[in-house]
């Protein structure tokens, strides 16, 4: 029988009641994280040092993102996996994404002890900026592996459909931060007073913290992927290969996604501190809308990931369209709530400078059109990551970036010689509407729906 257009692009209360489920925990974990991130900024901008504190914080976004190009790729599988229930393979690819992403978050490690300062002068040209930062990284490069660890716990709790233990245990590492942040930029309580360094080391104990409420609260609840050393680490190549196969692509891409992020920052640097620090501001005010796209990129991944896992492709592609709509939806409320807000939001930093107030105001409000369309792509994302389609993701993500959003960047400001960044930042989305187009006729071709827990043995 057809599908009435109600029934083909909007679902029954039961479907909207599983993405609250999933979507809300994880909203509210980014919303928290972002809150965190402004309390953060707010503090080293009291100190003079948002661009030394944002640079590095940018740096460790690089092995993050990285990481998360892992767990899109292992996370298919743990997804499907769990669907499955297949708990065995799904202990076997924690087993798998613990040695990746902590080897990353170690690699990271040593590059900043090797290399830090060159990494930190590409981006700035400043030399107390530059001295800040790498006041900032001495310490914080620490924390890197842990980070990436913690990353992989919450990741795999996304695939169990339990987006609410990493939320709790999230806030807590977040209250750490705020906390050990306050007492140690300020010197508080009987702190030393450590400036720059203060948030370096907040953010170190906080990591710490995640790291061992992860393991602790796994081992002691029997989680499903956590099983013994043995099975976890049980990885012959019959079992890697097809999932290294389809995680190759989603490393590449977010590791040239995440160092084309860095691009824009060293191309919004050429117009000055005024303008970085104007931008870091109002990216971190943006954050906290990016959860809405976070929440609805998990519910649907790990929807469609699941339902495909189970065998029902015809269910995945008909709940696709119906988080398509839903997306759609959001864009409106979202652009008119965050352009109604950014005046209070950004007057919350105590910013002196009416140049940056401004700046940072019309970035917010850019933000907005920016977020409403990363909605539509996350849907899309999450469809193409579901199933595995990891080589035209790659294509769609990053190749997009630098093949518009990169040069049109560098052309606008080098070669026409603009210095209205509110302009700029405007003009760059044309990456996202090409992003939009190019992958939506992947979307509706249905392509992306294949069942892949058959792959591996």
């Amino acid at each position: 029988m057809e599908m009435t257009f109600r029934q083909k692009y909007f679902g029954n209360s039961a479907f909207y009641r599983r993405v609250a489920n999933l979507a809300i925990p994880s909203m509210l974990q980014q919303l928290l994280s972002s809150a965190m991130g402004i309390v953060d900024t707010i503090m080293v901008s009291w100190i003079g040092a948002v661009s030394a504190v944002g640079t590095g914080s940018q740096l460790e976004a690089i092995c993050v993102t990285i990481a998360f190009g892992v767990m899109e790729g292992v996370g298919i599988f743990a997804a499907q996996f769990f669907g499955a229930g297949d708990y065995h393979n799904m202990r076997r690819t924690f087993g798998l994404a613990v040695l990746l992403n902590g080897s990353i978050g170690l690699a990271w490690l040593l590059a900043i002890t090797l290399a830090g300062r060159s990494i930190v002068s590409f981006y700035v040209k400043d030399p107390a900026v530059i001295s800040q930062a790498m006041e900032y990284l001495n310490i914080v490069r620490f924390s890197y592996p842990l980070t990436c660890i913690a990353f992989t716990y919450n990741y795999m709790f996304r695939c169990m459909h339990k987006t609410t233990v990493p939320m709790f245990l999230s806030i807590l590492a977040m209250g750490c931060n705020c906390f050990f942040n306050y007492v140690l930029i300020f010197g508080k309580l009987g702190f030393p007073q450590l400036g720059v360094a203060g948030a370096a080391w907040g953010t170190l104990i906080a990591q710490s913290v995640s790291v061992l409420c992860y393991v602790t609260y796994t081992i002691r609840k029997k989680v499903p992927f956590i099983g013994p050393l043995r099975e976890m680490l049980s990885l012959d190549s019959h079992f890697v290969g097809p999932i290294m196969q389809r995680t190759w692509p989603t490393i590449c891409n977010e590791a040239f996604f995440s160092f084309g992020a860095s691009m824009f920052i060293k191309a919004y640097g050429l117009l000055g501190t005024t303008i970085t620090d104007a931008y870091y501001v109002g990216n971190t005010i943006t954050n906290i809308f990016f959860s809405v796209c976070n929440g609805v990129s998990v519910a649907s991944g790990m929807i469609l990931g699941a339902e495909l896992g189970h065998g029902d492709r015809d269910r995945a592609i008909t709940e696709s369209r119906w988080f398509l709509s839903l997306a759609v939806i959001l864009m409106a409320a979202v652009t008119i709530f965050i352009i109604s807000a950014s005046g209070p939001m950004v007057s919350l930093f105590g910013l002196k400078d009416a140049a940056v107030i401004g700046i940072a105001r019309g970035v917010v409000r850019v933000a907005s059109v920016r977020i409403s369309m990363r909605l539509l792509v996350v849907v899309i994302f999450s469809a193409l990551r579901a199933g595995g389609d990891s080589r035209f993701l790659m294509v769609l993500d990053s190749g997009v970036m630098w093949a518009v959003g990169i040069p049109l960047a560098y052309f606008l400001i080098v070669g026409l010689g603009m210095t209205n960044f509110v302009q700029i930042f405007l003009l760059v989305q044309l990456e996202q509407v090409v992003r939009i187009a190019i992958g939506m006729r992947r979307f509706v071709s249905n392509r992306w729906a294949v069942n892949l827990t058959g792959l591996v043995s």
